[in-house]
């Protein structure tokens, strides 16, 4: 794998770490600034919002800048916003700092995606991709632990220091191992909007905020059950929350060389696995050894959606994958917004703290029913598509096979 790939990855390892690591200081935030835990939560959704309206946003805004350069200045806004969240003198300034530093995230991982699959060969992109997204799963293993406990000690501030200087070192990576890749003369905002209008593409995006959601419907509120269901003390949460991260890697790992083997089926495996796991969860969780194994069940094949998701977009949108590609993590946080939601409605409505596995299995179930039917209504029109424009007719060939499960090696 280029080195190229392992830039990509060390940015999406800050934006993971600063991503999650709010979640862990909430209640430090909120002594310090001197408002409520859950005013403070209020955090978490700004950086969320910023991911929804950034993606698309500045996706299009870039849409004619060359990748290499937008990789860049994503990454400086990213480092300011958290720059601007570490100095905030107040709640107000530190909800704009969040806000601020969640605009560049999806448009990265967006435009990361296009170029991790341009820098390899066509049956290793899904595995590139992977790659990249592996700076976020090991984000949730050791830069949020480890941020959390640097806020923990030296104060929140600390740890937006930190994430910013890590922005720093990527941007450093970026300028000196990714080449130079090239904006296709006839890309711009009209064709991107066409692409992103692709009735397979809406259909992809969809799967995600269906299927993803059923994710967060648990994760959101995995510490609370890891002290009111597991029986483990409020000392092993930060274990629990890293064996999630465990697993999510451990997917990453393994969604790659699946997708580039058999793009559907590895769509359809993973959300119907889902299903089954988020089914099993409440029984499990009250016994310790199968909590801690359903966990990482959990985060490995919820993980395991995004690289075929990802790729699925990026396939269908052809010669102008950009907007598409960033499109799929506004759908993702919208997945994480609808999760958390479902999940805490179904607590409020006193179903108990294991509820939002159900409600999640239920939601894994829809995901994967509108997969297929847009896997059916691809294969009745023969579909073939390309991951990028310089792709040639042999590989739409040699794609097309692989969403049908052939081998295209």
């Amino acid at each position: 794998m280029p080195l190229a790939l392992l830039a990509l990855a060390v940015s999406a390892f800050g934006i993971g770490t600063t991503e999650f690591v709010m979640m862990g200081l909430l209640p430090n935030v909120a002594d310090d600034l001197g408002t409520s835990v859950p005013t403070a939560g209020y955090l978490v959704s700004a950086y969320a919002l910023g991911v929804v309206i950034g993606a698309p946003l500045l996706t299009a805004v870039g849409s004619r800048v060359p990748r290499k350069r937008m990789l860049l200045l994503l990454m400086a806004l990213f480092t300011v916003g958290n720059l601007a969240s570490a100095f905030a003198p107040g709640f107000g300034w530190l909800l704009a700092g969040r806000f601020l530093a969640g605009l560049p995230h999806g448009a990265f991982f967006g435009v990361g995606a296009v170029v991790a699959a341009q820098l390899v060969s066509e049956g290793r992109r899904a595995r590139a991709v992977a790659t990249m997204f592996l700076g976020l799963t090991v984000a949730n293993i050791v830069g949020v632990p480890a941020a959390t406990l640097l806020g923990q000690h030296l104060g929140w501030r600390a740890t937006f220091m930190v994430v910013a200087a890590i922005g720093l070192c990527a941007m450093a990576a970026l300028a000196r191992l990714v080449p130079y890749v090239p904006v296709d003369a006839h890309q711009g905002l009209g064709r991107e909007l066409r692409a992103l209008g692709n009735r397979q593409v809406l259909l992809g995006l969809l799967t995600a905020v269906l299927g993803f959601a059923g994710v967060f419907a648990v994760y959101s509120y995995l510490s609370a059950m890891t002290t009111e269901v597991m029986g483990f003390g409020e000392s092993s949460v930060t274990l629990v929350l890293a064996l999630f991260g465990i697993g999510m890697t451990l997917g990453a790992l393994a969604a790659g060389p699946l997708t580039d083997r058999a793009l559907r089926p590895t769509l359809y495996g993973s959300l119907g696995a889902l299903a089954v796991v988020l089914a099993v969860f409440p029984f499990a969780v009250h016994v310790q050894w199968a909590a801690l194994l359903m966990v990482v069940l959990l985060g490995g094949i919820g993980f395991m959606t995004t690289t075929p998701l990802q790729m699925l977009v990026m396939n269908k949108a052809k010669d102008a994958p950009t907007l598409a590609s960033a499109s799929n993590h506004s759908a993702f946080n919208l997945a994480n917004a609808g999760g958390a939601w479902l999940g805490g409605a179904a607590i409020a409505a006193g179903w108990g703290w294991t509820s939002p596995a159900l409600v999640g299995a239920a939601l894994a179930v829809v995901g994967l029913a509108v997969a297929v039917t847009a896997g059916v209504l691809d294969r009745e029109r023969g579909g073939a598509s390309r991951i990028v424009a310089s792709a040639d007719a042999g590989a739409d060939a040699r794609t097309a096979r692989s969403e049908a499960g052939v081998d295209a090696h």
